[in-house]
This record gives C-alpha cells, sequence and structure tokens, in this order.
C-alpha cells in the first residue's frame, strides 16, 4: 500500500508541476508548447487513479477479506 500511495502522490505532483509550468513560464516562450504540456497534464490523473487501485501481490495489506479468492475455508 506504501508503494500504491507513493506513486500516485509522484504522478499527480508531476501532474501539478506540468500545469503550473505551462501556464506560469512555458506559455511566454511557446504556446503550443504549453498546451501539449496542459494535455500530458490532463491526462495523468487517471492513470494515478488506476495504479492507486492496483492490488500490490507483495503487500499483505492489500488482501480483501470478503474477497473469495482468499478464504481458506471455501
Amino acid at each position: 500500500m506504501r508503494r500504491r500511495k507513493r506513486n500516485y502522490i509522484v504522478m499527480m505532483a508531476v501532474c501539478l508541476l506540468l500545469f503550473a509550468l505551462s501556464g506560469g513560464v512555458v506559455r511566454h516562450f511557446s504556446v503550443p508548447a504549453a498546451i501539449v504540456m496542459a494535455v500530458v497534464a490532463m491526462i495523468i490523473p487517471p492513470f494515478a487513479v488506476m495504479v492507486a487501485n492496483t492490488r500490490d501481490p507483495d503487500d499483505p495489506e492489500d488482501d480483501d477479506p470478503y474477497d473469495s479468492q482468499n478464504d481458506p475455508h471455501p
């Protein structure tokens, strides 16, 4: 779970950085580059959510107690 949270935070930080740089700095030099950066920043959040919600098979905290596959008594 710790790895998933870290990856989510990093991806969202990159997203915020891209938005801030595209609107505050890059647009003064190149509007098309700023637009590309903003579009890339818009695409990152859905992937960040998918990464955050993917179960880590190596982490016992990610085991769902209500999942029938983890039931020791079938």
